[in-house]
């Protein structure tokens, strides 16, 4: 209808009318006419639950209304909890044409609601895929159940096979309308047994074909959509789908998952009282992908219930494969904030190679902060997308580096330290912590990069105690290693190893090189700590202080 009203007016509508309530159950009124607070809708997937059973929605149909007019086969990558399955549902749904869940949605005056497609949706969220044969069979127990849904006869054999059956089924049973297929966690299967190179192999080459399928199936296609949290190489998993638009990186689906700030103002107004919405935005925004920044809709809705902020998101994964790696491929703490790929490497995951800034970026934990456009190239610099990723990436990786968990307490000490001017307290809490890593897992370690081992393990305890630290901070004068800024003072930090230094040789660095100047501040003192670590001893030798 008109290119579905224009994009939905070039996407210049305004989120839907609060006042307007979804259909179903409605606790919307309120005395003083304002929004009253609904459900929050944690861990729920189905746009039906969401619009008939009183919980908060944030429209997206604009988005959708964009993606329907610009192609018909997509591929979109974002972190996992980020409004992915939902955004899925919700393509499952307009196309069969539930027209009472769109009511007051930006899409529904535009949509031509008399059509419906027949929808093949494969789910790969949930199941046991540890083996190929698992994985076939998760998947032909899907289509069978669709089949029987749909009201014709299973499809026989394997499951590409199955697969291109049913399709051509269901358009014959619809009477000719094409079909709209939906694949939600494409990368699920592979991801599951990353650990067991083989199996891993297996899954990939099993999808291949599956996905390849589609290719055969084109004619008889309206819409393809895969979802997933990694982007696998083309040659490797899509090389028999090869028609695939990637708009991971398309600053016209920038926030087609996701909160905006604008979504928490308006849609989320009544959670907001009594939070700190600078606080919030510091803690949780901050998702890019050439656009406008986004929030992680899990992080938002658990802040919400509980009334305080956590690493909310960052809990539900653990990232030891993530740790592994860059332990493996010797990537220092210091330097994931100032990472830079190309377009090549940042799609450059699968399973014989998956290069840092690919996993780092497609798993969430880093994000884009801009970019530059070069002949036939872009270049992406990468950032911590927020605190929460910063400070718990950093608190995982030191607990990873130290073969231990840290204390709590130890967090607060060096904090209250540096507050206070305590160096005697600094030293002894840097010296407690590289004391307990085990001799053994020093051998693990390529000592050749022990400066960096050390750097790593110092900068990754100050940022995991939540100060503002800033690694190799830029002066007129050159670069150090370690910046921390507080309201009460300032620090620099130089770091050496002691056998590839004089003594006093760090202190003398930083008073020779003015690093101080560009952090002076009424009343804040500035002071200089030069630190000397020991590969023998594998600790702190010498520790000098002095105040600018």
């Amino acid at each position: 209808m008109d290119e579905i009203r224009a994009e939905i007016d070039d996407m210049s509508r305004v989120p839907p009318d609060l006042s307007t309530p979804p259909p179903g159950p409605s606790r919307w009124d309120h005395p003083n006419g304002s929004p009253a607070r609904r459900k929050l809708p944690i861990g729920i997937q189905t746009l039906r639950t969401i619009r008939t059973d009183g919980h908060y929605y944030v429209d997206k149909t604009p988005h959708v209304a964009r993606l329907l007019v610009s192609g018909s086969r997509y591929f979109l990558s974002r972190p996992r909890r980020f409004g992915k399955s939902l955004l899925v549902d919700t393509l499952k749904s307009l196309f069969e044409a539930q027209e009472d869940l769109f009511r007051g949605l930006a899409i529904h005056d535009s949509w031509d609601w008399s059509l419906r497609h027949p929808v093949l949706k494969l789910d790969f969220a949930g199941g046991d895929f540890s083996t190929v044969a698992r994985l076939e069979a998760w998947v032909i127990a899907q289509l069978e159940d669709q089949a029987h849904a749909a009201g014709i006869d299973p499809p026989a054999g394997h499951a590409p096979e199955c697969l291109q059956r049913i399709i051509r089924a269901l358009r014959e049973a619809s009477g000719g309308s094409q079909v709209v297929v939906l694949v939600d966690e494409y990368d699920k299967p592979i991801l599951d047994v990353l650990a067991s190179p083989d199996a891993a192999r297996s899954s990939r080459d099993f999808l291949r074909g599956l996905y390849g399928t589609l290719k055969t199936c084109d004619e008889h296609l309206r819409l393809v959509l895969l979802t997933g949290v990694s982007k696998f190489s083309k040659v490797n998993l899509f090389s028999g789908l090869n028609n695939l638009e990637d708009i991971t990186l398309d600053p016209r689906f920038a926030t087609i998952c996701g909160y905006t700030d604008a979504d928490l103002d308006q849609v989320f107004a009544p959670e907001l009282d009594g939070l700190d919405r600078d606080a919030i935005r510091k803690w949780y925004n901050g998702y890019g992908w050439r656009g406008e920044p986004v929030y992680n809709p899990f992080d938002i809705l658990l802040l919400f219930k509980n009334r305080e902020f956590g690493a909310y998101w960052f809990e539900t994964g653990t990232p030891t494969f993530l740790l592994e790696l860059l332990a493996r491929r010797g990537v220092n703490s210091f330097d994931l904030d100032s990472m830079v790929a190309d377009e090549a490497l940042l799609s450059a995951f699968d399973v014989d190679r998956i290069e840092p800034e690919a996993l780092l970026f497609q798993a969430g934990y880093l994000t884009v902060r801009d970019h530059e456009h070069l002949p036939g190239h872009r270049l992406y610099r990468l950032r911590y997308p927020n605190l929460e990723v910063r400070h718990s990436l950093h608190r995982s990786l030191l607990s990873y580096l130290c073969n231990r968990g840290i204390r709590p307490t130890r967090w607060l000490s060096v904090t209250q330290a540096l507050r206070t001017g305590d160096m005697a307290a600094l030293e002894a809490e840097l010296r407690a912590l590289f004391a307990g890593i085990p001799y053994e897992w020093h051998t693990k370690n390529d000592l050749a990069r022990y400066e960096g081992y050390c750097a790593s393990v110092f900068y990754s305890f100050l940022v995991g105690s939540q100060l503002d630290v800033r690694v190799e901070d830029s002066s007129a004068a050159g670069r150090l290693d370690v910046a921390v800024v507080l309201d009460e003072a300032a620090y620099v930090f130089e770091l050496k190893v002691a056998e590839r230094a004089t003594p006093g040789a760090a202190l003398e660095q930083l008073r020779r090189r003015a690093y101080a100047d560009k952090h002076r501040r009424p009343g804040r003192p500035v002071h200089l700590v030069g630190i000397h670590f020991s590969e023998e001893s594998r600790n702190i030798v010498e520790l000098g202080m002095e105040t600018a």
